[in-house]
């Protein structure tokens, strides 16, 4: 039998907050999803003035990150890079900033971030996932 590590509510309130104080430092706008290992969202923030439809494509980035075990950012170099049959991908958060958490080499969830330019997403998913650092 194999044992796994697991985002507690502990965790992904902390990934949370230093994400949104992230966004918030720089008067970003966003929605901010953490999800488990599955792409199941945990907790969900869409920030003042941030667009509905950010709320989805948060959701979706981090489902793709989560699932797929590596950065969305991976998906959209792909097919920017010609490799447009990826697009059929059963994979629907395939722009840049979903980034996995990984913890002891596995991946026990994910952070998407969806409201600004996709490496600003990126960014504040990657300071959330850094308030776990011990």
């Amino acid at each position: 039998m194999l044992s796994k590590l697991v985002l507690t509510v502990a965790e992904t309130t902390r990934i949370l907050d230093a994400a949104r104080a992230e966004a918030e430092k720089n008067k970003w706008a966003v929605a901010i999803v953490v999800a488990d290992d599955g792409g199941h969202p945990l907790a969900m923030l869409r920030l003042d003035g941030s667009a509905p439809s950010s709320a989805y494509i948060a959701t979706e980035k981090a489902r793709t990150a989560a699932i797929g075990r590596r950065e969305t950012k991976v998906y959209e170099d792909m097919i920017n890079n010609g490799r447009t049959a990826f697009l059929s991908a059963p994979l629907l958060g395939t722009l840049e900033g979903g980034v996995p958490v990984i913890v002891e080499g596995q991946v026990i969830g994910a952070v998407g971030v969806s409201g600004v330019k996709s490496e600003q997403d990126a960014q504040i998913a990657k300071v959330g996932i850094q308030a776990l650092a011990i």
